[in-house]
C-alpha cells in the first residue's frame, strides 16, 4: 500500500534465510490538461523533486477533425518505488476535474524474487567454478592445458558478467518505478459548438 517494492519473506522452512522480495512496479496515466507542454515541464520537475529522472518525452502537434492544430505529449519518468503513489497523486492533481480529466490509470507489479534468487545462486556457482579454474591454471604446466583452462575461464567470466547485468537490472527496476503519462490537450475534447442560423 505504501508503494514499496521490497518486503521480507522466508523461502521454505523456518531455517531458510529471509530474502528481500523484489517487485517491479510501473504505472501509466492518460490525463487531460490545459497545456501539455507546461504539464510536461511540471512532471519533469516532479521527477527531480523525488530524486528520479526523465526517461523520455515527446511533444507534438496534431490536426483535429475541425482543422485546428492541437498539442499533445507523452513523458516517462522514473521515481523511487516507495514514492510511486505520491508521484501519481501529484500528477493527477494537475488536472482541473479528476472525474473527467483522468481518462485512464494503470498500476502493474511483477514479482521477480524467484528469478533474482536464481540468478544470485547461478552467480555464486559460477564464481566457485572460476576460482577452481584459476587454481587449475596456476598449477598447469603444459601450454595446451593452460589454453584449454583459459578458454573455459573466459567463458565462465562472460556468463558471470551477463548474470551481473541481469541482477543489476532487477535491482534498479525494483528500486525505481516507471510512470508513463499521456498528456491530452483540453481543447481536443471540448464539445463542438455549432453556430446559429
Amino acid at each position: 500500500a505504501d508503494g514499496s517494492s521490497r518486503s521480507s519473506y522466508s523461502a521454505g522452512g523456518s531455517t531458510a534465510p529471509a530474502v528481500d522480495r523484489l517487485v517491479i512496479k510501473n504505472a501509466s496515466l492518460s490525463i487531460v490538461v490545459l497545456d501539455p507542454n507546461a504539464s510536461m515541464e511540471a512532471i519533469s520537475q516532479l521527477a527531480d523533486e523525488y530524486s528520479g529522472w526523465v526517461v523520455g518525452s515527446n511533444l507534438y502537434k496534431y490536426t483535429s477533425s475541425s482543422g485546428v492544430e492541437l498539442p499533445r505529449g507523452s513523458i516517462t519518468i522514473r521515481v523511487p518505488s516507495e514514492k510511486l503513489n505520491q508521484a501519481l497523486i501529484a500528477i493527477k492533481d494537475m488536472v482541473e476535474d479528476p472525474a473527467t480529466d483522468i481518462q485512464s490509470e494503470n498500476v502493474s507489479g511483477e514479482d521477480v524474487t524467484a528469478q533474482y534468487t536464481d540468478l544470485q545462486s547461478r552467480k555464486a556457482n559460477l564464481e566457485q567454478a572460476e576460482a577452481a579454474l584459476r587454481e587449475i591454471m596456476a598449477s598447469a604446466t603444459k601450454t595446451e592445458d593452460v589454453l584449454n583452462v583459459f578458454n573455459q575461464l573466459t567463458q565462465v567470466r562472460g556468463e558471470i558478467e551477463v548474470i551481473r547485468g541481469q541482477i543489476k537490472y532487477y535491482e534498479e527496476s525494483s528500486s525505481f518505478s516507471a510512470i508513463n503519462v499521456d498528456l491530452i490537450s483540453k481543447a481536443s475534447i471540448e464539445p463542438i459548438t455549432v453556430a446559429g442560423w
